[in-house]
């Protein structure tokens, strides 16, 4: 990838008093106005990752969300989410069902690269849906077995981005906004570039930055709470470039607020701040 400048000028610094924003609602609103998010993932041993995805994408304000999993998580996510429809999912057929009520997909925490993964994510790149692709999705997609289709988001880490480039993670980070970019066109589609001032790419060629965050964010479980607010508020009407720059400035900001707090910082401790954040930025009420 050859090495580029880019004028600030050419990059918009996302700001709290320049950011897009969900509609009111009105007094007579009901839930089928506002989305259903299905996310598909939680392999074995990996349920939390989904049930994060899944918590994030509730408390953001979709309407319905939807929870495809191994059946052995059914359990534990009914005590943990009772208000998430959570389905065992053996095969990809199963899915078509869920697919066809659905208005958002979020697919890739703790999906896993094995065969239960593969076949899902198979039977989700098929779907006419905006989607978000996070985790093991993209690691599925840099092998070259599917398609995201359009209208999506992707939201790779450096090395996933490397991964899906073909280069090395340090040629990623020495041009953040190329590599950002050269994804974008490479695969159509909006990208957030996570890491230290987070990067939201558009292939028509915008590009913004977040400079929001901590230190302390650097834990598991931060993008599974990213992929289902993206979901969320997908599911809420945002236009997808719009919904990935709200969606990482309140996901930056609540680690920012929750991180100075110190070390010890959990995925699940920033998913109440966004709700705060949100109805800061979009009140629910005029």
């Amino acid at each position: 990838m050859p090495q580029t400048k880019h004028p600030l000028s050419e990059i918009q610094l996302l700001t709290a008093g320049q950011l897009p924003r969900l509609s009111c609602r009105s007094r007579e609103a009901h839930k089928g106005q506002f989305g259903h998010v299905l996310l598909i993932g939680g392999d074995l041993g990996f349920a939390g990752a989904a049930l994060l995805g899944a918590e994030s994408a509730l408390r953001s304000g979709a309407g319905l969300v939807s929870l495809a999993t191994r059946g052995e998580h059914v359990a534990a996510a009914g005590a943990r989410l009772p208000e998430v429809m959570a389905l065992g999912v053996h095969s990809a057929n199963q899915l078509m069902g869920l697919l066809e009520r659905s208005s958002v997909v979020v697919i890739g925490p703790g999906l896993g690269q094995g065969a239960w993964g593969r076949s899902l994510l198979s039977a989700a790149a098929n779907a006419v849906l905006p989607q978000v692709w996070d985790a093991d999705a993209l690691n599925l997609l840099a092998l070259g077995d599917v398609s995201m289709p359009a209208g999506s988001v992707m939201t790779p880490h450096p090395g996933e981005a490397a991964r899906l480039l073909g280069i090395s993670t340090a040629e990623v980070q020495a041009d953040r906004p190329a590599a950002a970019r050269a994804l974008s066109l490479r695969y159509a589609t909006v990208v957030v570039l996570k890491g230290a001032g987070s990067l939201i790419a558009s292939p028509d060629g915008r590009l913004a930055r977040c400079d929001a965050g901590h230190p302390a964010m650097a834990t598991a479980g931060l993008g599974d709470v990213l992929a289902g607010l993206l979901g969320g508020l997908l599911a809420q009407g945002l236009a997808v470039f719009d919904a990935a720059c709200l969606a990482v400035w309140l996901h930056a900001s609540a680690g920012e607020r929750q991180g100075k707090l110190g070390r010890g910082l959990a995925a699940s401790d920033l998913i109440p701040v966004i709700r705060q954040l949100l109805e800061e930025q979009s009140p629910c009420l005029s």
